[in-house]
This record gives C-alpha cells, sequence and structure tokens, in this order.
C-alpha cells in the first residue's frame, strides 16, 4: 500500500515537472512552420501530390533528434550552443561564426517577415508594405510579453503553434484529402523524376533551422527543478509534443496543396499568392481566409523566434547585448528595402533558403561534438547509436543543402 502511494506520489511529481518545464521547444518548433516551409509545401504538394509526404515524416523525425541534442546541451551544461563555440573555439572561429550566425538569423527574418506581410496583403487587401509595417507592429507587442521572462511568451507562441495547426485540420476538412492515399504518400518511399528529387531535397533541407538550434540551447540553459535527467526526460516529452504538431502542419500543407491543385490540375502552383488566390474558386472563400490567417501568424510568431535567436547568438559570441526593440528594428530594415525596391517576395523566399544552407553545417557539427562530450555532458552524453544517427543526419542534410545551392545557382530549380 505504501509503495503504491510512494509510486503514485512520484508519478505526480514526474507529470508536474514535465508540465512545468513545458514550453521552450514550442518556441523552437515555430521555425519548422515558418513561410518558407509554406512555399516548399505547397509547391510538393500541387507539383506530385501524395508522393513526398514520406519526406516530411523523415526531415521532421530528424528534426526531432536535433533539438533534443540541443535542448540538452543547455540542461547538461548550464550553456547554449553558442556560449560553448566560444569557450572552445579560438577567437577568429568565434567572429566568423558569429557574423555567419547574424547573417543567416537575418536572412531568416527576411523570409519570415515578408511571409507575414504577403499574409496580411491577401487578407486585408492591403499593399505588401502596409502588411509590413501591420507585421512590424505586431511583432513589437509580441516581443514586449519578452519583459514579464520566458513563460508569457512560450504560451503566447504555443497558442500561435496550435491555432496553425488548428487552422490546416479546418484546411484538410475543405480540401479532403484521399486518407488511403496520404497514409500511402507517408509511409512509401517514392521520387518519379529528378524534378521530385530536387524539391524533397528542398523540404528536407528547409525543414533544419539553424537558428533555432542556437535558441533552444539557451532557452533550456536556465531550467530549475529535479534532477539534470529528470529536467531532460521532461524536455525529451516537450520536444515530441512540440514537432509532432509542427510535423502534422508540415504534411497538412503539402496534402492540403495535394488534395486541392494537384487533382485538379494545377500543378504549377510555385507562390503563396498564387496558392490564395488558386483556393478561393476551388474549395471556398473561407478555405483561402483560413490559409491567409495560418500563413499571417506563421509568419508573426517566427520572426518574434528569429528576433530572440539573434540576441542569444549574440549575447553568446560575443557577450554584446541590444535590446529586443533595437534589434527587431535594425532586423526589419532589409525587408523594408526590398518591398521599397520591388522585388519578387516570392524569389527573396527562395534566396534566403539558400543562405540559411551554408549555417546548418556550422551549427550542427559542434552541436555533435559537444554533446558527445563526456567532459562537459556528463551522464547526459550522447550514446553511440545517437552520435552514429546525428553524423549521418549532419552528413545527408550537408549533403542535399550543397546540392540545392549548386542547382538554384545553375537555375535547376
Amino acid at each position: 500500500m505504501t509503495d503504491n502511494r510512494v509510486e503514485n506520489s512520484s508519478g505526480r511529481a514526474a507529470r508536474k515537472l514535465r508540465l512545468a518545464l513545458m514550453g521552450p521547444a514550442f518556441i523552437a518548433a515555430i521555425g519548422y512552420i515558418d513561410p518558407g516551409n509554406f512555399a516548399t509545401n505547397i509547391q510538393a504538394g500541387a507539383s506530385f501530390g501524395y508522393q513526398l509526404l514520406w519526406v516530411v515524416v523523415w526531415a521532421n523525425l530528424m528534426a526531432m533528434l536535433i533539438q533534443i541534442l540541443s535542448a540538452k546541451l543547455g540542461i547538461a551544461t548550464g550553456k547554449n550552443l553558442a556560449e560553448q563555440i566560444r569557450d572552445h573555439y579560438p577567437r577568429p572561429v568565434v567572429w566568423f561564426y558569429w557574423v555567419q550566425a547574424e547573417i543567416i538569423a537575418m536572412a531568416t527574418d527576411l523570409a519570415e517577415f515578408i511571409g507575414a506581410a504577403i499574409g496580411f496583403k491577401l487578407i486585408l487587401g492591403v499593399s505588401l508594405l502596409q502588411g509590413a509595417v501591420l507585421t512590424g507592429i505586431a511583432t513589437f507587442l509580441i516581443l514586449m510579453l519578452q519583459r514579464r521572462g520566458q513563460k508569457p511568451l512560450e504560451k503566447v507562441i504555443g497558442g500561435l503553434l496550435l491555432f496553425v495547426a488548428a487552422a490546416y485540420i479546418v484546411e484538410l476538412f475543405f480540401s479532403q484529402p484521399d486518407m488511403a492515399q496520404l497514409g500511402k504518400g507517408m509511409v512509401i518511399p517514392a521520387l518519379p523524376n529528378p524534378e521530385a528529387v530536387f524539391l524533397a531535397a528542398g523540404v528536407l533541407g528547409a525543414t533544419i533551422m539553424p537558428h533555432v538550434i542556437y535558441l533552444h540551447s539557451s532557452l533550456t540553459q536556465h531550467l530549475h527543478g529535479g534532477t539534470r535527467q529528470q529536467r531532460y526526460s521532461a524536455t525529451k516529452w516537450d520536444v515530441a509534443i512540440a514537432m509532432t504538431i509542427a510535423g502534422f502542419v508540415n504534411l497538412a500543407m503539402m496534402a492540403t496543396a495535394a488534395a486541392a491543385f494537384h487533382f485538379s490540375g494545377h500543378t504549377g502552383i510555385a507562390d503563396l499568392d498564387q496558392a490564395y488566390l488558386t483556393l478561393e474558386p476551388l474549395l471556398s472563400h473561407a478555405a483561402a481566409t483560413v490559409f491567409g490567417l495560418s500563413l499571417v501568424v506563421a509568419g508573426l510568431s517566427s520572426t518574434v523566434v528569429g528576433t530572440l535567436a539573434g540576441q542569444v547568438v549574440m549575447q553568446g559570441f560575443v557577450r554584446f547585448h541590444i535590446p529586443l526593440w533595437v534589434r527587431r528594428t535594425i532586423t526589419m530594415l532589409p525587408s523594408f528595402i526590398v518591398i521599397l525596391m520591388g522585388l519578387d517576395p516570392t524569389r527573396i523566399l527562395v534566396m534566403s533558403q539558400v543562405l540559411l544552407s551554408f549555417g546548418i553545417a556550422l551549427a550542427l557539427v559542434p552541436l555533435l561534438i559537444f554533446t558527445s562530450n563526456a567532459t562537459l555532458m556528463g551522464e547526459l552524453v550522447n550514446t553511440r547509436r545517437v552520435k552514429q544517427i546525428g553524423w549521418i543526419i549532419v552528413v545527408l542534410v550537408v549533403a542535399l543543402n550543397i546540392w540545392l545551392l549548386v542547382g538554384t545557382v545553375m537555375g535547376l530549380s
């Protein structure tokens, strides 16, 4: 009887700890459903129907492992990835890391900010510039929550993630995909032609985001409560739930595009404006509006996360701090310049993804090295199997990104 009471008490304590530590992964997961993912998934679904859904499944599983490693580094060492690089690498290398991480954070933010502005343009009928102004105001309001600490921001970002997931449940209802074909596409790998291979590489290459690798380790480095092992166990639940939601959104994006566009002959949908305008006559005005709203919410939340990540890399690499509102103002400028110059926003989205490809290996390699170091990690050091899987992911993602980069530069895409 006493043993049962102790077991129940420890079970309740573990559940309470899991609930208390839930949140950081929801902030990181937003990076996996940004406007860049919208564009890639819609193009893949419109072009190849359900045939590339399996890529989303595998990309999400890889991303889960990477986010667990990032979170684990913060828990085990009390320092984030940028701080570990600063402590272990020579000063010139650290400065190089800082500069490239800042460029990547700004490139990411450019795509996310413009994506949200496009969303405002579509649902409100305003100009892209007016949409950008609305995006700027909204992100400032969300960032003000940071003054109240990390938890309120986690709740708001988590709520926005759930909103996008709910929006895509509605989109699935409108588009009514063939569930048997959808299931088959998730399980059976298929690459019908070279264009499919290139798009699959794009889906995988755009999934793993370097800035959230830096960010997640900073979100977990100051977690309290329980032992390190208990915090790590709770964090695995956090990552599993948040990344499953993000994975569902990506699957639903591609499945909706497949059902709405591919099987109605609209296989050439390649940008967000086109997708919105085509959805309305094919499904309904409500379906197009839900799509526009989800784009706004994903863009707003991911650009906030990008701003936070930029702050982490600056403080971690060079111990320099600027107020978040100053960073937000500076990182908005490239977006306004692009819009005022009248450049094609979809082309800018693609180019930003190319820039991102440079930073993935630079974040993944030290992450694997540090989390495999027993002196640093203690009992949370990577197992041999995790090391092997981790290096396979590094080689695969880097190879795909190099291929994407070469293909984009040569105009193969």
